[in-house]
């Protein structure tokens, strides 16, 4: 697929699932091409990462799994794309619809404003509640600024790898790219963590997710310094300078880019010192503003976040725009 067809399946399909998301219905019914995905990878990690392995042989093990996941993926995406485009131009709505399903621009909002509405309504059991829904941490160890960050932070990073990034591995590859990035971002998620199960076996997928995700954090942040510049109660210049002295300290080579300018456009500080499980990660503070954000700060950061992604839009309508002229 070209970029004169990509971009503006893109431009449909961010439309679409803005409008309507993924309903609950059809979660019920037939699970998500991402739940798809992640029974395929608990396949191959039971089937090929063997804890009596050596070393050498879990890391190639590794690798099988991830070439047989993207091959996977993109042979059965790509044989949905030829099938909606049989149909000609016409084909790109029904494709739309499914390359929808692999963006989360309005689940993201939702899952985060109800985290600002716990804490509005119930207080600090309720944040806690709400946010231990959406982030990893330890939500016992969260008083309420640090449920607040850890919406935020959440916000700042999944808007990147849950929105940006899959937008543009689908303009840039049509289905079989967005198809095959969330491939890989979720055997991230599922095998790529630095634990003595997992280490060896997993490495691949997390080199191979922290590459995919290069350009996205950096268009995420620049999104996020623009959107700020159009709002009269946020700051672009802190986000610039956050990014410019942060950023780069995360331990993360892509999370620091989306909540570095984030905490600079808010005034705040994002990141931190943090509990997963029983484990205290002395992770860099992105800003330098307040420490003590609140279920407001929530509410700013969303409206910071629904512009940018109207400025996704714009972009994305721009480049197919000018791909057509």
């Amino acid at each position: 697929m070209n970029l004169s067809a990509s971009l503006p399946l893109l431009v449909l399909a961010l439309v679409i699932e803005a409008a309507f998301g993924y309903p609950q219905r059809f979660y019920a019914a037939i699970g998500h091409p991402v739940t798809w995905i992640g029974r395929l990878i608990s396949v191959l990690d039971r089937l090929l990462n063997r804890e009596a392995s050596s070393l050498i042989t879990r890391k190639a093990m590794g690798v099988l799994a991830l070439a047989v996941l993207l091959a996977v993926t993109i042979a059965l995406s790509a044989l949905v794309q030829h099938l909606c485009l049989y149909f000609g131009p016409l084909g790109l709505v029904p494709l739309a619809f499914v390359a929808s399903t692999l963006i989360a621009q309005r689940s993201l909002y939702e899952h985060v404003a109800r985290v600002a509405e716990g804490l509005e309504c119930e207080g600090l059991e309720g944040g806690r509640r709400a946010v231990s829904m959406i982030v990893g941490r330890n939500p016992q160890t969260l008083d309420e600024a640090g449920v607040a960050r850890a919406a935020i932070e959440s916000l700042a990073e999944n808007f990147s790898d849950g929105i940006v990034a899959p937008a543009f591995w689908l303009g840039v590859g049509g289905l079989p790219g967005i198809a095959a990035y969330k491939a890989i971002n979720t055997a991230d998620s599922m095998i790529g963590h630095r634990t003595p199960r997992l280490l060896a076996f997993g490495g691949a997928s997390a080199r191979l997710d922290d590459l995919v995700n290069l350009p996205a954090s950096r268009l995420t942040a620049l999104l996020l310094v623009a959107s700020a510049a159009l709002d009269r109660t946020a700051d672009a210049s802190g986000a610039r300078r956050a990014l410019r002295r942060d950023a780069g300290k995360h331990r993360s080579p892509n999370a620091g880019w989306p909540e570095a300018a984030m905490a600079g456009a808010l005034d705040l500080r994002l990141a931190g010192p943090r509990v997963y499980g029983e484990t205290r990660v002395e992770d860099h503070w992105m800003g330098d503003g307040r420490a003590e954000a609140t279920a407001a700060d929530i509410r700013r950061a969303l409206t910071l976040y629904k512009r940018s992604c109207g400025l996704l839009w714009a972009l994305a309508a721009l480049l197919a725009g000018v791909t057509l002229l």
